[in-house]
């Protein structure tokens, strides 16, 4: 079978072992900016260019490396709405939502954006200005947002609306909310109590105060607009527009009937595709991990193993959030030590260290193929040189080509 490793595939064989290999449904992939424009022409509530007058600054903010979102046609067709209003180009300032992930370099910036690459900037988290609170869990939470996005007449924002392990689906207002916004801010949405909430949970958007705190800040804020894609295997798999409630209900729908992927029984291992550009720091990666073990249905047995192919050229990460996770699981002793221990809680970023620690208390994971093997090893993971490696002859496997783009649901 193929797998991919960022942007390529590795073969893998498994002769001495009982394989089942779980797809999605997938849907039919469509051109990214045909999508975003009709649904730009046609969004829930009015359309942006009636939403703006021609005085206004705009700022639009757009996911980072670490999400496939085609934000340069998204952009391309923004621009164009704008301008239809009477908004010169001038007028429009591109945030980079980077929460507390690395900055983009000026060359990944021009591959995201293409032409519009000279209108952006990136996040950075301690500027930041408080522009009211929100009401969460019983907690008056400040929201501190970008200094450019706050200053803006109009806030406009892209995403990728795909599973989340914490919101059930990202995008909406995420994306301004949490990638344009300030450390304690994200602190308080991926800190233990929140994620420790059993309503928190990968494919929920309703009666989950995660992606609730997102809505009602995103109303805060002043999202006024947002414009976010689905995808699947095949692709990009359609767009919504419009106002961010909505669009994030109308694609988590379509990517539910296009993700959810029935399983019945027990596995020794799971396989865990991710490839580009998720695996390229294990930060990233073990997304795939807790993906499988804290989804809807954990199809592993007691004790038993995900096994992920990634390639890690960046290591750990380079952000705060991922140094701060390298830092948790890499200063610990076992598993269930470290995951008591930040139940008493953690900085804003090292929350995935947090989910990891629940995930290894049950079951192992390892790491193949990857060019930084003592990153894992340090970090409470198993590195190997194969996939062929990590698996016991024998094992009963399952294999997610894709696991980022499938939800495990119970096919009993």
């Amino acid at each position: 079978m193929e797998l991919p490793l960022g942007d390529e595939t590795i073969s893998v064989s498994l002769p001495d072992c009982d394989v089942t290999v779980a797809r999605p449904p997938g849907g039919t992939a469509v051109d990214p900016q045909t999508a975003a424009e009709a649904a730009v022409a046609d969004p829930h509530g009015p359309r942006l260019s009636r939403r703006v007058s021609p005085d206004d600054t705009v700022a639009i903010v757009v996911t980072d490396v670490t999400r496939a979102t085609p934000d340069d046609a998204l952009l391309d067709v923004l621009l164009s709405e704008l301008e239809s209003g009477g908004v010169a180009r001038e007028q429009v300032t591109v945030v980079i939502g980077l929460g507390l992930h690395r900055p983009m370099d000026d060359a990944e910036i021009e591959r995201a954006l293409g032409a519009n690459a000279d209108l952006a900037e990136n996040h950075d988290p301690d500027a930041v200005v408080e522009v009211g609170t929100v009401e969460s869990e019983g907690q008056r939470v400040h929201i501190e947002i970008n200094e450019t996005v706050a200053a803006a007449d109009s806030v406009v924002s892209t995403g990728m609306v795909e599973p989340h392990q914490y919101a059930g689906f990202s995008g909406g207002a995420k994306t301004v909310v949490v990638g344009a916004g300030s450390e304690s801010q994200i602190g308080y949405t991926h800190g233990p109590a929140m994620l420790s909430n059993e309503g928190v949970r990968l494919g929920r958007v309703t009666d989950n105060p995660f992606r609730a705190f997102l809505d009602e800040a995103g109303d805060l804020v002043g999202v006024d607009f947002a414009v976010n894609v689905t995808h699947g295997p095949e692709g990009i798999y359609g767009a919504s527009a419009g106002d961010h409630r909505a669009v994030v209900r109308d694609l988590a729908a379509t990517a539910r009937d296009a993700l959810a992927t029935p399983v019945t029984g027990e596995y020794d291992a799971v396989i865990a595709g991710v490839g580009a550009p998720k695996d390229a720091n294990l930060y990233q990666t073990t997304r795939a991990a807790t993906y499988v073990v804290l989804g809807a249905y954990n199809p592993l047995r007691e004790g038993g193993r995900v096994v992920l192919p990634a390639a890690l050229p960046e290591g750990a990460g380079e952000g705060t959030g991922e140094q701060r996770f390298f830092d948790w699981l890499s200063g610990a002793e076992s598993a269930a030590a470290l995951y008591e221990e930040m139940r008493e809680g953690y900085g804003a970023g090292a929350q995935r260290a947090f989910v990891v620690a629940r995930t290894l208390r049950n079951h192992d994971v390892h790491v193949t193929d990857s060019v930084h093997p003592d990153v894992v090893e340090a970090c409470l993971m198993h590195a190997r040189e194969r996939v062929a490696d990590a698996v016991e002859p024998g094992s009963y496997v399952l294999v997610v080509p894709d696991a980022l783009d499938t939800l495990l649901v119970d096919g009993t």
